[in-house]
């Protein structure tokens, strides 16, 4: 054993110069460094040397031999977080249970994704786009109740012959509990409605009660996605907008309802936006989901229909951290202008072509494959048209993403 591991898990366990029994190692003499620092952990059972009578000081010991000393100091109660950390694999297959040292010696964690997609459309909007996004998250444990997340994003877009690019901090919030409500507040992603009325990053705060029946409600203000500028200001989405879900579930069956109010929407003001949302969805096994969704609204300024549905199958889905699992999704859309505010879509039912022609109705499907371990590939394909008059859109969305 190392001179710096003995001394350590001797002050670990307080140990002082005065020697507690008598010195059961033939190889440990009393003049030795370590005589007292090895005699204290003897007598407290953390090591028990060799069926010979030694303590082989000088021979180097196995993961597994350091992973039961320190288990065995665990027991005793002794500070070891640090070694408990190195060696959680080790203790794990011993039934030591160290998550809570894991998290305090590792209070800030960092991790990554980085995206690259191409995207074209065609039909009455005919372009294409292709950019790389690069994020980096930071969570830092506030306490055991609390817990901050951090995100920057970085985006370079290669349509541009200039490369434009763009790095912004583009989440900060705090998760934590207030006697037996789950909270959340600060800059986060918030998916309304399944994302078919709102999927974007929000200013606000959210309360959170229940477990088998839940209720989630919120305030805040919606941000705009890319950031649109008018008259030369950023806009927002809307100002101050109001949210709250009511969800569980019944064997297999899942129920949700919800309302969401918007307050000036997008860079028009004086619109306002009320919108009601049922959904119903149910697992026939593991693999397969079948959900159903209707939405009404009120926003009067767009004309059209003043309600929507959308048809949802699943099947599967891709793990970044399993190998060649893949999955496959298919909706039908039929949404009012009044029924959605930033749609979680990569089609273009957000485009003005839509919004401005009483919303959308179409279809998407996509797959997903884990090429290689936190690879992970999609393809998407849209088809969208007008509610109102003769105009379409198709959309082919593509993406690799890798995490770290």
């Amino acid at each position: 054993m190392k001179k710096s591991l003995v001394l350590a898990m001797a002050m670990a366990l307080g140990v002082t110069a005065s020697a507690y029994a008598a010195n059961p190692f033939s190889d440990v003499p009393a003049g030795h460094w370590a005589y007292d620092s090895v005699n204290k952990l003897a007598a407290a059972g953390i090591v028990d040397g060799y069926g010979n009578g030694t303590f082989g000081g000088d021979r180097l010991m196995t993961r597994y031999e350091m992973a039961q000393i320190v288990a065995k100091a665990m027991a005793k109660g002794a500070n070891v977080d640090r070694l408990a950390a190195e060696f959680a694999d080790e203790l794990d297959s011993l039934g030591v249970r160290v998550a809570a040292l894991e998290k305090k010696s590792d209070n800030v964690k960092i991790t990554g994704e980085i995206r690259y997609h191409y995207q074209d459309n065609d039909g009455d909007v005919n372009n294409y786009g292709t950019k790389l996004r690069s994020r980096i998250w930071v969570t830092g444990q506030v306490n055991d109740d609390w817990k901050y997340t951090g995100m920057i994003q970085n985006e370079q877009d290669f349509k541009t012959s200039a490369g434009d690019e763009d790095t912004t901090f583009q989440r900060a919030y705090v998760n934590g509990k207030l006697g037996g409500l789950a909270v959340q507040a600060g800059r986060y992603n918030n998916k309304l409605a399944d994302g078919n009325v709102y999927d974007n990053r929000f200013d606000g705060v959210q309360l959170s009660y229940g477990k088998d029946v839940k209720l989630t409600a919120g305030y805040g203000k919606a941000s705009n996605r890319d950031g649109v500028t008018v008259a030369g200001l950023k806009t927002n989405n809307a100002e101050d907008t109001y949210y709250a879900e009511l969800g569980g579930k019944i064997g297999n069956l899942g129920l949700v309802a919800g309302y969401y109010s918007f307050d000036n929407v997008k860079e028009v003001k004086g619109i306002d936006d009320k919108i009601w949302a049922l959904s119903a969805d149910y697992a026939f096994n593991k693999d397969f989901k079948l959900g159903a969704m209707y939405l009404n609204g009120d926003k009067d300024q767009y004309k059209g229909d003043d309600d929507g549905y959308v048809v949802t199958a699943s099947y599967k889905g891709a793990k970044a951290a399993q190998v060649g699992s893949w999955g496959l999704v298919a909706k039908y859309y039929d949404q009012g202008a009044s029924t959605y505010i930033d749609h979680t879509m990569n089609g273009l039912a957000d485009d003005s072509l839509f919004t401005a022609n009483g919303g959308f109705k179409g279809y998407s499907v996509f797959a997903n494959y884990t090429l290689a371990k936190n690879i992970v590939a999609q393809v998407e394909w849209y088809d969208l048209d007008t509610k109102e008059g003769s105009k379409d859109a198709q959309t082919l969305w593509s993406q690799v993403v890798f995490t770290f």
